[in-house]
């Protein structure tokens, strides 16, 4: 059982941006922690033509769903591909192969060195990513996209309701997210079993993981919670990056402070691998609006 590695949950659409991802982990891995890629069984052969078997270990999504015996096979196909994203993600810790996990998404990318002790601490519990986001939303704010800032908000509450805490308002976003199994356990043990459910159930549109993880862990508290800040810089959206490049932020700037940088693949598309599921209209109407946004930030 390892400490910690780390894990990406990807497909097809994303093998561009997850083939940077590995070239930037086998750059700035230290440490040589285990890296892991989950795809389903139906995208393995693609994912091993594109980036070749060196590197990472490779498990299927079906196995990941398999390793809980009250969930029936099949079942992602029940739902949305993101929602079985989410679910698949955070059952990782069910194949047993490591006490804690460092959960990235195929959009990040490492951009200095990084070991184990970035995401645990010295008595091997690992550090939380967990802020009130209040940098972001005053952003969101200043900029007119008070919407964003509501839905954010919006969707917290929701999720402190289920777990009935009454306090602040916490996130355990951006990725990536330092998971522990422990909490996973714990809410499964404490909640799920108890209402004879999944996380199938419980996470859906609206209860995003990364939501239920934290107030889990302020639920259970099953480990200490160690907070820290977000490790990596995360551009949620295009106006955000570009607003803070005019700003004279670039990338050695925001090595500094952060591990790596995610650039949202629902805004920047021009990573995505196979043939474009929007139509040519669709495409150029998004582009318009890109470009309106770049114009923007300048405003």
């Amino acid at each position: 059982m390892n400490d910690i590695v780390l894990y990406c949950k990807s497909y097809r659409r994303d093998f561009l941006r997850l083939r940077d991802l590995l070239e930037s982990i086998n750059q700035f891995n230290t440490d040589r922690i285990p890296f892991y890629i989950s795809t389903s069984i139906a995208d393995r052969d693609a994912l091993f033509e594109l980036l070749g078997t060196e590197g990472y270990c490779w498990v299927s999504d079906e196995s990941i769903i398999a390793a809980n015996p009250n969930v029936k096979p099949g079942i992602e196909k029940e739902h949305s591909g993101s929602l079985s994203q989410q679910v698949i993600k955070s059952e990782f810790w069910r194949l047993q192969l490591a006490n804690n996990y460092l959960c990235i998404d195929s959009d990040g990318i490492f951009i200095r060195a990084f070991t184990k002790h970035d995401f645990l601490a010295p008595d091997g519990y690992p550090y939380t990513v967990l802020h009130q986001n209040k940098d972001f939303f005053q952003l969101a704010i200043n900029r007119g996209h008070q919407r964003v800032e509501h839905q954010l908000r919006t969707e917290a509450e929701r999720v402190k309701e289920l777990f009935q805490r009454i306090g602040p308002t916490y996130y355990c976003a951006p990725a990536p997210f330092i998971w522990s199994a422990a909490v996973w356990q714990s809410l499964d043990r404490e909640y799920l079993l108890p209402r004879g459910w999944t996380l199938w159930d419980l996470i859906t549109p609206i209860n995003p993981e990364s939501l239920i993880y934290g107030e889990a862990l302020l639920k259970y508290q099953p480990i200490p919670i160690r907070a820290i800040e977000p490790l990596f810089r995360v551009y949620h959206y295009d106006w955000q990056c570009f607003l803070l490049r005019r700003l004279g932020e670039t990338p050695d700037k925001v090595k500094q402070s952060y591990l790596g940088i995610i650039y949202q693949s629902n805004w920047n598309a021009g990573l995505d691998y196979g043939v474009p599921g929007k139509s040519l209209p669709s495409r150029m109407l998004r582009k318009l609006k890109h470009i309106g946004r770049w114009l923007q930030a300048y405003f």
